[in-house]
């Protein structure tokens, strides 16, 4: 049986306003002296005027961990020496010099290819090498510079990687499972092994945010997943605040492009990115020559591009 949990600590009043912003929806009640109470599936959020916040049940540890980050992010604690040296501004700069594993996917937005989820850790020791690379977003870097950097940062630094097939994409789209809960299963999957790996050699987990934390944990209940990272700092643009989550998406994208090239060759034709009409004309001759069940093992047949060929 799970562990029931009990956390409490206090929040400033800016962390306190934002949390009464964030429940306002969810409120089910106010104890004496509270500001709400949230009763959740795993956790009941409790908090006071006080200033005080109660997290209870199974679900606590996570449930508080967000509203930790958020608070020392906002007050600068426990930064890294490191950071009090740089003439840098602490909004941008906050979690860029821990020592953290970051996870980012590629594929989630191209009708072929497959969904491609990594996690790397980037410390003290390797931070460096990535910034004399000038590592970034993968979004942001040439596919040349891509292909010239990535395997040099898969030769320096842990990383885990996974791929999803097309044909194992189709087989849970059909089951019900939307993308983002596609992406919290396959993030939790590479950060799970890579922490384990390295154990103590890191100071924290960032996952660059593609939904609410909330939601990310609630599709892992669903799945009733027990091999989970719980510990996650959750980050809009992640790939700009820590090295990690650049080079998870420079290490994706890299992987991402092999894959395409192989498509490219086995068919003899070139497989194109994204989901654009140029896409729908590659679908057409696809489908003419091959039909349908073979489109499946290269394409998610979920997107409107299918429909509209069918048609």
């Amino acid at each position: 049986m799970a562990e029931q949990k009990t956390i409490v600590f206090k929040v400033s009043d800016n962390i306190k306003n934002q949390m009464i912003e964030h429940y306002k929806d969810m409120v089910t009640g106010k104890p004496p002296y509270s500001v709400f109470q949230v009763k959740d599936y795993d956790c009941v959020t409790t908090l006071y005027e006080s200033g005080k916040v109660m997290f209870q049940g199974i679900g606590a540890d996570i449930e508080a961990n967000m509203w930790k980050d958020l608070e020392m992010h906002f007050n600068n604690r426990n930064v890294d020496e490191e950071i009090k040296s740089k003439d840098e501004s602490v909004n941008d700069k906050t979690y860029y010099y821990y020592d953290a594993i970051g996870s980012d996917e590629v594929g989630t937005g191209d009708y072929f290819g497959p969904i491609i989820v990594t996690a790397t850790l980037v410390n003290k020791q390797s931070r460096k090498l990535l910034e004399d690379l000038k590592i970034m977003d993968s979004k942001k870097m040439t596919d040349d510079k891509i292909r010239r950097c990535a395997p040099i940062l898969m030769n320096k630094i842990p990383y885990v990687t996974f791929t999803l097939s097309n044909t194992k994409y189709n087989e849970l789209t059909a089951k019900g499972f939307n993308m983002n809960k596609i992406k919290a299963v396959l993030h939790n999957k590479v950060l799970y092994e890579l922490s384990n790996k390295e154990k103590d050699n890191y100071h924290k987990i960032i996952v660059d945010q593609f939904t609410t934390p909330r939601s990310y944990f609630t599709y892992l209940k669903q799945e009733n997943i027990t091999e989970k990272v719980t510990k996650i700092t959750f980050l809009t643009k992640g790939e700009s605040k820590h090295l990690s989550v650049a080079a998870a998406s420079v290490i994706s994208r890299y992987l991402f492009l092999e894959e395409m090239d192989k498509l490219s060759k086995k068919y003899n034709i070139t497989i194109p990115k994204g989901a654009s009409t140029e896409v729908d004309k590659i679908i057409k001759q696809l489908l003419d020559k091959y039909g349908l069940e073979e489109l499946k093992k290269i394409a998610k047949i979920n997107f409107k591009n299918t429909e509209k060929v069918l048609k």
